[in-house]
């Protein structure tokens, strides 16, 4: 018998009929979006890759498992897809590694990864005017809501709350108030009337476990998700920010994580990906039993920990039998004694992450995807490893960081046009220019280019090291936003057909007919 059938049980009961119900009600929700035209194509082409999914989950071809095809459209700046097929079509301007400083001469080995890492949080950290505009969406949504319902109270929770939050990140709203049907129409409907979305910006979820209203700022093109009477949401905000003063390389090892995920489109619960709070408590659990005491102080290595973290959850992780558990100064538990606390008869997911605030709950019961975020995490700790390796020609102009990370010109672009438009940039945020940082600051692996264990990048694609490279394909519909974009656009449609830099370009001189060499 192939042993990889041993993982699951016989019985009816177990991880195979919760996958089955995780993609029926994905495809519930899918159903439910409101869908751009065109779109349609596309979710035919998901229902396709999961049924083919399907027929690998009985263990005989488990390195090919896709959970979730991400061919729909996505309004994800920072998102890498299809990198190796045309970098130059999302690091062209800026080289895609923005936070290296060129005054600065970088260490090496993981000296050098740690100090990319702290510069990366400064540069990725929100100024004073990207946080400014948040708050700014959040009074126009509260006044709206209470306009409808003025026994309604409106609270924040999530990344906003904890600060943790990137350039592109959502925020996070709940909405507490008594209703005998959640309102989600109502609202959708009142934010139209009042012009703070467009309409094919607003998406209802109102057959996911947690109904939510997504929709996407006009003014600000800030995103915003809103819940409804989950008041646990707060709480948990309040939670992080104490495991934030207690253990200083949290924030930082936060901040290079979310980024990786983003990038991946592996963030969103909705596709398989695990949340941002799923991500914190895997962090907060990795540093709490972390066998060396030096993890949990300020003067830890942060590319030594974001290589551990790697290490941990892509390749030691017993995804299958072990549950995480922060509270009481943390542990891992066994499934079999989770289970005993569930209600309704649930079973704990392959990714078991206890709520420390309602331990029955199982924080990654809804990622799907969890084996392809393992993958990932494990294809990344090869690709630093070998960075770091002290036998690895780590020139000063290249970077470990940007190995598995990239910041896209999209998202600079983006926050060029924020600055611009609402406000003066912060005296220790100047403005970017494309010629301040380096071109080549991050080795573009070719196709053929070795991995760790000798194969090559093409290959690993397919294998059990990942399905995906580590930046990989991208939607061409995002609507970017620049102060000139008719300008910006014809500079690189120019640059395409030339197959030159869109910063490489010069106006030449008309030569005279006379003066021309034959």
């Amino acid at each position: 018998m192939d042993p990889t059938l041993s993982w699951f049980q016989p019985e009816q009961e177990g991880p195979a009929k919760q996958l089955w119900l995780r993609l029926w009600q994905t495809q519930q929700e899918l159903d439910t979006v409101n869908l751009k035209e065109g779109d349609a194509d596309q979710v035919d082409s998901v229902n396709n890759q999961n049924q083919k999914n399907l027929g690998t989950m009985n263990g005989k071809n488990d390195k090919n498992i896709m959970f979730a095809s991400r061919n729909r459209k996505v309004e994800n700046r920072a998102s890498t897809r299809g990198f190796y097929g045309n970098p130059d079509h999302y690091t062209s301007q800026y080289g895609g590694t923005v936070w290296r400083r060129r005054d600065f001469i970088y260490s090496k080995g993981v000296v050098g990864l740690h100090e990319e890492i702290q510069h990366f949080c400064e540069y990725m950290s929100p100024s004073e005017v990207e946080h400014r505009i948040r708050g700014d969406v959040i009074h126009r949504i509260e006044k709206i809501i209470q306009s409808l319902w003025p026994e309604a109270k409106v609270q924040v929770f999530g990344s906003y709350r904890t600060n943790l939050y990137l350039p592109t990140s959502d925020i996070d709203l709940v909405v507490i108030g008594k209703w005998t049907n959640l309102p989600l129409r109502t609202l959708e409907k009142e934010f139209l009337n009042q012009d703070i979305a467009d309409a094919n910006s607003i998406k209802v979820l109102d057959k996911a476990s947690v109904p939510i209203v997504k929709l996407t700022d006009k003014k600000t093109e800030v995103k915003v998700d809103i819940s409804f009477n989950m008041c646990n949401g707060v709480k948990s905000a309040e939670l992080i920010n104490q495991y934030l003063q207690e253990y200083p390389a949290l924030r930082k090892l936060v901040y290079v994580l979310k980024q990786f995920l983003l990038q991946r489109d592996l963030n969103e619960v909705f596709t398989g990906g695990i949340s941002s709070y799923s991500l914190i408590l895997m962090c907060i659990s990795f540093i709490q039993l972390h066998p060396r005491t030096d993890a949990r102080l300020r003067t830890a290595n942060l590319g030594v920990l974001l290589i551990e973290f790697f290490e941990l959850y892509g390749r030691k992780f017993n995804y299958m039998q072990t549950g995480i558990r922060i509270r009481d100064g943390g542990r891992y538990i066994n499934k079999d004694e989770m289970q005993k606390d569930m209600i309704d008869g649930h079973r704990p997911s392959l990714l078991c992450i206890e709520d420390p605030l309602l331990p029955s709950n199982d924080i990654g019961r809804s990622s799907y995807g969890v084996l392809q975020v393992k993958r990932a995490f494990d294809h990344a700790y090869a690709i630093l490893q070998n960075a770091v390796n002290p036998l690895y020609p780590n020139r000063h102009h290249y970077s470990s960081l940007g190995r598995i990370i990239c910041v896209t010109d999209d998202v600079v672009q983006y926050r060029q046009w924020v600055q611009q438009e609402f406000g003066p940039f912060p005296g220790n945020s100047p403005a970017i220019s494309p010629h301040q940082y380096p071109q080549i600051t991050a080795p573009v692996r070719g196709p053929r280019s070795l991995s760790s264990s000798g194969s090559t990048a093409s290959e690993s694609a397919g294998s059990s090291d990942g399905s995906e490279s580590p930046l990989h394909d991208i939607s061409s519909n995002n609507n970017v936003h620049m102060p000139h974009p008719k300008k910006v656009w014809c500079n690189q449609a120019y640059a395409k057909k030339t197959r030159q830099q869109p910063t490489q370009l010069i106006k030449r001189k008309k030569v005279p007919k006379n003066n021309r060499i034959d």
